[in-house]
């Protein structure tokens, strides 16, 4: 059944009000979009909202057109100046923190100290996320492999398996990633055996995926896609029931990603590696 006042149409207007980058409820407006396959949100995202002066280019915009309104705004005076305006204008909104603040607050105590854009704080944790990034495109792509042990994660897998933007997403958790590509008759670095400290992890996909991603990549850069062992559905089978039999006698964690989004990848991989920091723990 259509809520009073929804649209009829298989799209809506979805403003997204922030004093600080607008990440926070980018993420949120998209995983509540994700739950309606057939309506695509038409987002407006306006972050840095400080003033009522940039308010007021904001409100010009939902008046003219309607939707959704969410919002994370510290300053008293903006935000009940934007909830009073969409009330006039009959448009739902939402603080997407403050039931989350209030919890917090009924379990904590005490009063919160609001902060503009708090989370993207210059501390430790910002400089570890960096760190990481740049250490994970210094060792992409099987580079620099002297200096592995200092990695706290490394995935191999054959071509087309998405280990870099893998990488870069557990970069961006401050999760320093090196990836090496397993390529046919190629021997993996002997070094990769002997680590104490990165956890080591497999990725693979079905035959069927890889070689329509590489086909895909061929086309891509102009190149021939027949007659190509890097397209064939047998060797790229090879490939993979070789990756499997590595992953196995080392006893490496396997992930197939055929189906999993880079997010759900990486998910995983965080979860093996609190799993094994958790075990270390339980030892010493």
């Amino acid at each position: 059944m259509t809520a009073p006042g929804a649209p009829h149409q298989n799209y809506f207007h979805l403003h997204l009000v922030s004093d600080s980058t607008g990440e926070t409820l980018i993420n949120v407006g998209r995983a509540a979009c994700a739950q309606y396959v057939n309506v695509l949100p038409i987002e407006h995202v306006y972050p840095l909202v400080r003033s009522p002066k940039q308010l007021e280019r904001v409100l010009t915009e939902i008046e003219a057109s309607p939707g959704i309104v969410l919002y994370t705004l510290v300053d008293k005076d903006i935000r009940d100046q934007l909830k009073r305006r969409c009330t006039e204008l009959s448009v739902p909104f939402m603080s997407v923190l403050a039931p989350v603040v209030q919890l917090f607050q009924s379990y904590l105590g005490g009063e919160p100290q609001p902060r503009v854009g708090g989370q993207h704080a210059l501390d430790a944790t910002y400089f570890k996320r960096i760190d990481a990034l740049n250490y994970t495109v210094a060792h992409d792509d099987g580079q620099l492999s002297d200096d592995l042990e200092e990695a706290d994660v490394i995935l191999l897998g054959v071509s087309r398996t998405s280990k870099t933007p893998t990488s870069i997403y557990l970069a961006n958790r401050g999760i320093k990633t090196a990836n090496i590509p397993l390529v046919p008759n190629v021997p993996v670095p002997q070094a990769i055996e002997r680590l104490r400290k990165p956890l080591v992890v497999g990725l693979i996909a079905s035959a069927e995926r890889i070689v329509e991603i590489r086909q895909n990549r061929l086309l891509g850069l102009n190149a021939p896609t027949t007659n190509s062992s890097y397209v064939d559905r047998e060797a790229v089978s090879e490939e993979l029931a070789n990756s499997r039999r590595l992953f196995a006698r080392h006893g490496w964690p396997l992930i197939d990603v055929t189906r999993r989004s880079i997010e759900e990848t990486a998910a995983a991989i965080i979860g093996h590696l609190s799993e094994r920091r958790r075990q270390k723990i339980v030892e010493t």
